[in-house]
């Protein structure tokens, strides 16, 4: 499959307020969330890699104990295995990549 329309992958609650339609290449997880204002997303880690790059709204994203709001256009590199967790301070929509894929999100 190479081509596909977003609004034609299953949309899936992860945690309260993440709302995310997901791809799956042979190596990567691509992820558009949709995030609710106010959702929090609690402090974790897992062995993949993840690139996030946040295309509406404002999301403080904490990687390793340091904070940063993160406005359209900003991205956030998290190296595998490194502690992060997030806010949405307005409503939001940001892009995750993993590296290997989440085969938890299929």
């Amino acid at each position: 499959m190479s081509f596909i329309k977003l609004t034609d992958l299953t949309s899936k609650e992860i945690v309260p307020g993440y709302h995310g339609r997901f791809l799956h290449t042979e190596h990567n997880t691509i992820s558009h969330w949709k995030v609710e204002a106010g959702a929090t997303l609690p402090e974790h880690a897992h062995e993949h890699e993840q690139t996030s790059i946040v295309l509406e709204g404002k999301f403080e994203l904490t990687v390793d104990g340091e904070a940063r709001l993160l406005e359209p256009g900003e991205w956030a590199l998290i190296p595998s295995n490194v502690p992060h967790s997030g806010k949405a301070h307005t409503a939001c929509t940001i892009m995750d990549i993993f590296y290997p894929v989440r085969e938890d999100y299929r």
